[in-house]
């Protein structure tokens, strides 16, 4: 299939709309592109945007059985779906579990995070819209109203009638916009109290903010723990990539938007620090809009030595996104560009969600729009020699396999990695796919 034309590239990147006193070292890591190495690549399972759902943006989540658990934006009964996708003899039957009804059922609309799967072993999730508010700032593209939900889903008290009986929802929290933000997004956390944490990317004071989600006398207590000042601060705005725990007990993140230093522009790497009864906010990196990078609509993530790994899906050498490295350094922070994507100037192609990262220390991920014909990529990158190796592991062709992933990877316990892509597939409304080594 042709690679994207200038129009489409516009529509693509239309649609996802939804102070470094420190040391900084500025270079791009020379790296070597190798050759495919022999990978199999698998559709699982074709969207058809009925009751099973459409448009899954961000990835699985695996349990220890084996099984993948995920979200539609759309589809279903209008609003999206949660799913599970398990396997049966060779191949694999997706079960839904939850269709999301919108603005009349107020039972969120958009799911636009991964699951996770909480201490008590059900699923707890987001919708980006929903849940019934009606501020005129909470619309989202697509026509989606609210300004989001968490929420958590249960298998039926009682053994379902049939394998389609839906899972029972539970709203723990609608947000309002101010103070307590909106537009969930992306990937949240569990602290060892059963505490959730996360970003609004709207919201707040002005520039969305971090909350926290807590147990509380039978219910949830929600409060956001830090506003962010959008193009008033260095902090940033917009978090659209939601938070980590680092080893040492801090909370870190990225604003995708604003922020500034003497150069800066384009968002910024957070870093949030118990204080007291409260949190204490740290900048860690402001991106400049150049070799750098711009715009990280992904998170961080952290390795056991407290050093963090993260994405742009603009900006770099070529224009086409970027992947950095932040490390601590007596008390100051060093950033580094790994790899630069080659992708189109101008045009968000990069990667939208977080890396992973494998025993031996390699990272993965997948782009929106780069790679051989433009319609995205999964790839590694691997430390060689002080710099980092490039592989393209599966490059989309925008037919039967699916393109434009816009999610994080997961791996089985076999090297087997999963994800998903936003559009095309059979029916053109995205796939469940699977690389073996």
């Amino acid at each position: 299939m042709a690679s994207p034309t200038q129009q489409q590239r516009q529509n693509f990147s239309a649609g996802l709309g939804a102070f470094a006193t420190f040391a900084i070292g500025f270079f791009l890591t020379v790296v070597t592109a190798q050759p495919v190495q022999a990978q199999t690549y698998n559709v699982l399972y074709n969207f058809s945007g009925g009751m099973d759902g459409a448009n899954p943006h961000v990835g699985v989540t695996l349990d220890k059985a084996g099984n993948l658990y995920g979200t539609a934006y759309a589809g279903g009964k209008g609003y999206g779906t949660v799913f599970k996708l398990a396997h049966k003899g060779s191949g694999w039957v997706l079960a839904p579990l939850y269709s999301f009804e919108g603005k009349g059922a107020n039972d969120g609309a958009g799911p636009d995070s991964k699951i996770v799967i909480g201490p008590d072993g059900s699923l707890y999730g987001t919708t980006i819209a929903g849940g019934g508010n009606e501020d005129p700032y909470c619309q989202v593209f697509g026509g989606y109203y609210g300004c989001g939900t968490i929420y958590n889903l249960k298998p039926p008290p009682t053994r379902p009638a049939t394998p389609l009986s839906p899972w029972v929802e539970t709203l723990l929290y609608l947000f309002t916009f101010d103070p307590d933000g909106a537009y969930p997004r992306n990937n949240f956390v569990f602290d060892s109290g059963g505490n959730l944490y996360g970003t609004g990317a709207n919201g707040g004071y002005i520039g969305g903010v971090v909350w926290e989600l807590s147990p509380s006398n039978g219910g949830w207590t929600e409060q956001a723990i830090f506003d962010f000042t959008g193009g008033q601060g260095p902090d940033g705005g917009a978090p659209e990539g939601g938070v980590v725990f680092g080893p040492d007990g801090n909370l870190y993140g990225t604003t995708s938007e604003d922020g500034y230093s003497e150069f800066g522009c384009c968002g910024a790497v957070f870093q949030l620090v118990p204080s007291g009864s409260g949190w204490t906010e740290n900048t860690l990196y402001d991106f400049l809009g150049e070799n750098d990078g711009s715009y990280p609509y992904a998170g961080v993530i952290a390795d056991a030595s407290g050093n963090l790994y993260g994405s742009t899906t603009t900006g770099g050498v070529n224009g086409g996104g970027t992947v950095f490295e932040l490390s601590p350094s007596n008390g100051a922070w060093t950033f580094t560009t790994l790899y630069s994507f080659t992708g189109s100037a101008g045009y968000a192609d990069g990667p939208y969600d977080d890396l992973v990262m494998d025993n031996a220390g390699n990272l993965y991920g997948t782009t929106y729009l780069d790679g051989r014909y433009g319609w995205g990529n999964v790839f590694k990158l691997t430390p060689s020699g002080g710099g980092w190796t490039y592989t393209s592991l599966y490059d989309f062709t925008g037919g039967l396999d699916g393109s434009s992933p816009r999610c994080s990877l997961v791996f089985d316990s076999s090297g087997n990695l999963y994800g998903t892509t936003s559009i095309g597939g059979a029916n053109g409304q995205g796939v469940v796919f699977e690389i073996t080594p």
